[in-house]
């Protein structure tokens, strides 16, 4: 039996529940993301390109031309159901076929692709005209980051990989989403130019990938084997976000895309420093390396481009194998190097042979020092060099 005490009790104990359960949710609350989704989004995201206008229009004229088919034969259908029902004295009709009908819904269908397909084209045809860039990118899908090479244009000779943020990558394995950005923080976004035209090139370099940025209106595959591109011009300088649209793995959610948008002028100043960067680490891979600065320099190529697999503490996860303690790590050198520019496990452990032999020194250095791994002993960039020949 329930007292009037114990029912107090449990009605204040609900409320703390649910008292907890709202502070909880308030806590994990997100906003809209500029260039990004929003929060209970059902439209697409606002466009931010020419195309992206067209693309938006198209899907709002298409969605219209459905709603007045669903409305017209729903329509009619209940109202003969309505109108010429038994109860009301009607009796059913006893034909067989009618030539006039068959005609009707083969040529009205017939009329409302032809027409809606001419509506698109002027767009589709647009979308697939990647001359007269003004800058040519090459976007390689890896598992699970993305490569970009300028090719051509302001910034020619630039690149680097962009990988997604090892703090987003430590909540999502702890199970604690924070931020209105959450698995779209990436360490080195993908910098353009406003209004001029932007061809990017894909193409992938283990499984399919596609490369996607919805408010700028652009999705293309990234094939390995087979090079195809597709084009933008951004409207508005802003950050503009997309992800990887092709299941390509296990980690396929972790592969965010981030355009960062520019002035001309500071374009050119992110190019001039991007240029100097690039130059301070195209050291001579016969220089001698002093143990300290190939760790300081190493773990940070790690956090960049390791620790997402084998984890910062270098205890990995699953089938990712640990490097703290491994003894490939602690006694096989040359093994280590073969793996580090070859990959290993058919893709699992992906080839690197897009870093510099000085990054590749580096990494192999600092696995072999952090943590528990204090062997001492270093991988000069000249051994890298040897083993890439």
């Amino acid at each position: 039996m329930i007292t009037m005490s114990s029912f107090w009790q449990r009605l204040s104990q609900a409320a703390a529940f649910f008292g907890a359960l709202a502070v909880t949710q308030a806590a994990r609350a997100v906003n809209d993301l500029p260039g990004g989704p929003a929060v209970n989004q059902i439209d697409l995201h606002p466009p931010m390109s020419k195309i992206a206008e067209q693309q938006q229009w198209l899907h709002n004229f298409a969605l219209i031309i459905c709603v007045v088919i669903f409305v017209a034969v729903f329509g009619v259908m209940f109202y003969s159901i309505l109108k010429h029902r038994k109860s009301v004295g009607h009796k059913p009709a006893n034909f067989h076929e009618s030539v006039a009908v068959e005609i009707a819904w083969t040529i009205v269908p017939f009329i409302i692709v032809i027409f809606m397909g001419a509506m698109a084209t002027r767009t589709v045809v647009a979308m697939k005209d990647t001359s007269n860039a003004d800058i040519t990118i090459k976007a390689t899908g890896y598992q699970w980051k993305w490569g970009y090479d300028y090719l051509k244009g302001d910034g020619e000779g630039i690149k680097f990989l962009s990988t997604l943020d090892v703090a987003h990558r430590e909540m999502s394995d702890s199970g604690k989403p924070s931020g209105d950005n959450y698995l779209l923080k990436v360490d080195n976004p993908l910098v353009v130019p406003v209004d001029r035209k932007i061809r990017i090139v894909t193409t992938a370099n283990d499984v399919i990938h596609a490369w996607m940025v919805p408010s700028l209106g652009v999705k293309q595959d990234a094939i390995p084997g087979f090079v195809r591109d597709t084009w933008f011009r951004a409207d508005k300088t802003g950050d503009f976000y997309g992800q990887c649209a092709e299941l390509c793995g296990k980690e396929h959610a972790y592969m965010p895309i981030h355009v960062k948008v520019l002035s001309q002028a500071d374009y050119a100043k992110w190019v001039e420093g991007k240029m100097k960067e690039m130059a301070a680490l195209a050291d001579d891979p016969n220089k001698e390396w002093k143990l300290e600065e190939l760790i300081a320099r190493g773990e940070k190529v790690y956090n960049a481009n390791c620790s997402a697999c084998h984890r910062p503490d270098g205890k990995g996860a699953g089938p990712i194998k640990a490097l703290d303690g491994s003894a490939l790590v602690l006694n096989d050198p040359a093994a280590q190097i073969n793996i580090l520019l070859n990959g290993a496990a058919n893709g699992a452990m992906p080839a690197w042979k897009t870093l510099s032999d000085t990054e590749l020194a580096a990494v192999a250095t600092f696995t072999k020092n952090a943590w528990g791994n204090k062997t001492g002993k270093a991988i000069q960039p000249a051994e890298v060099v040897a083993a890439r020949k």
